[in-house]
């Protein structure tokens, strides 16, 4: 039990804002940032526009990010000793795959609610580019042995052992350790046990682009996204995509199939980037003069057997997490779908959110009307550095509520690697 004692009631959570910095493709801009200079300077633009500075400005910081280096073992720790945070904010690290950022968000909000802490940041962070390269395994069991052994010739016996083929780094593999396939591959099986076309993956990216071009140009993302590096916006955005260019593109995934569908258009790209999102409580809020974007009413949390289970058949592949969460929280809340005026389903893939789509349908949900799904464009235009995007969205579904008349309702959906999905509910009151 920590100092500060449970309050006796559950408290709301508001989302007061969030910053972030332009998502970049990866060997690009970003190339030589690192997890914590993407992240800190995302932080520092939360900090800067609502006054966080100072000791006590905030309760906690809780980040994490998939790709990391040794040298993150403490990524929320240090993000906040080298940003304008006061150097007494305590922070911790946190992962789960995709679905970091939304975890995070979750993690900082159960303390709210439950009284432990007053405001919290949350976030996650994460760059293909500077992805960390291991020592390849039978390299580092030999130095193992070199380091364990106990006389000078033992230790040159020991590296007698090395071969030049032990110089070749373990490199990241975007890919599943149970099945070997990439996330790619993956959603490749539940496209075609889903039977998406082509067309409708190619609309639903072209769609993406286009209101996420339209959102910049209306100024939306003008208390959202600090400029980093030179860029601005997100460097993924193609304002000019249409279905007819997307259509041009060769597919890159399921090519050991008849008609594969998904093309490096209908799918995110590697992307660097990171984002945070300021949660606090009403009181909070109101003793600062700052008006909630929404609230997080609710959550949850799915997993699916993606390696035994039905994948074939499409209900267990490895993004449709989400398709069971969902229908759970739901019920939870006493929630339809039809009670939602804005939907949000992460893009990893296009065709992995028209299976969502599907597949709640099938399970009873109903159909989401389109003009409500990812109304500011998501991670097909903007890109997906994959801790970062849960925090974005959150960012990005409360602004967009603060702009519609109260009340009003949004649904978050992200899915993960691992066979996860992790969903939120914000609303308006």
């Amino acid at each position: 039990m920590s100092a500060q004692q449970l309050s006796p009631s559950v408290r709301r959570v508001a989302v007061v804002g969030g910053a972030r910095i332009p998502f970049a493709r990866s060997d690009g801009p970003y190339a030589t940032a690192s997890n914590q200079q993407m992240l800190t300077a995302a932080l520092d633009g939360l900090v800067e526009r609502y006054g966080l500075q100072g000791p006590g400005a905030v309760g906690e910081f809780v980040a994490g990010a998939v790709l990391k280096h040794a040298r993150d073992f403490n990524l929320a720790r240090e993000t906040v000793l080298g940003s304008g945070l006061h150097p007494s904010t305590p922070a911790y690290d946190i992962q789960q795959a995709c679905g970091t950022g939304l975890q995070a968000v979750i993690a900082a909000a159960n303390k709210i609610a439950l009284g432990q802490t007053d405001s919290a940041v949350a976030g996650g962070a994460d760059t293909a580019s500077d992805a960390p390269l291991g020592v390849n395994d039978s390299l580092r069991r030999i130095l193992l042995e070199v380091r364990r052994a106990q006389s000078p010739g033992a230790r040159l016996k020991a590296l007698a052992k090395v071969r030049p083929g032990h110089l070749v780094p373990d490199i990241p593999r975007n890919a599943e350790p149970r099945t070997g396939l990439s996330m790619g591959e993956h959603a490749a099986v539940t496209a075609r046990a889903w039977g998406i076309p082509r067309e409708a993956q190619d609309h639903l990216a072209a769609t993406s682009h286009r209101r996420l071009a339209a959102a910049y140009e209306r100024g939306f993302f003008q208390d959202l996204v600090v400029p980093f590096r030179g860029l601005a916006r997100d460097q993924n955005l193609r304002p000019g995509s249409t279905v007819e260019k997307l259509a041009s593109l060769k597919p890159v995934f399921g090519l050991g199939h008849p008609a594969p569908t998904m093309t490096a258009g209908n799918s995110t790209p590697l992307t660097d980037g990171a984002a945070t999102v300021l949660l606090a409580s009403e009181d909070w809020a109101r003793e600062r003069g700052l008006e909630p974007l929404a609230y997080l009413t609710a959550y949850g949390t799915a997993a699916v057997d993606f390696v035994g289970g039905d994948v074939a058949g499409g209900e267990d592949g490895l993004l449709m997490a989400p398709a069971y969460a969902v229908p759970r929280m739901l019920e939870r809340a006493g929630l339809g779908l039809g009670d939602f005026d804005l939907v949000e389903i992460h893009e990893a893939f296009a065709s992995q959110v028209l299976a969502t789509l599907a597949a709640w349908e099938k399970r009873g949900l109903g159909t989401v009307d389109r003009a409500r799904l990812n109304v500011a464009g998501s991670s097909l235009a903007t890109g997906h550095p994959f801790a970062a995007t849960g925090a974005r969205i959150v960012a990005t579904l409360a602004r967009l509520l603060s702009e519609r008349d109260a009340p009003a309702r949004g649904l978050i959906s992200v899915c993960a690697a691992g066979g996860q999905g992790v969903t939120a509910i914000l609303e308006r009151a």
